[in-house]
């Protein structure tokens, strides 16, 4: 099975998890915060449910992995 970003569950579950907009926030939150990108978990926590779910979403889907926008 292919690793994937949410927790290194597989594609097709992290696709599943990220159509789910509670639990994409909550998994995008987890997985910056587990990689010790704290600003990056809070920027996500205040705006993870808006246009970033949607961009998530789509590179989930298409490349496997979520958007990395801030090395932080």
């Amino acid at each position: 099975m292919a690793k994937s970003d949410y927790f290194g569950l597989g594609r097709l579950v992290s696709i599943i998890l990220a159509i789910i907009p509670v639990t994409a926030w909550i998994c995008g939150v987890v997985t910056r915060i587990t990689e010790g990108k704290i600003v990056a978990a809070i920027i996500r926590l205040i705006g993870g449910f808006t246009i970033i779910w949607l961009i998530d979403l789509i590179l989930m889907i298409v490349n496997g992995s979520i958007l990395r926008l801030l090395p932080i």
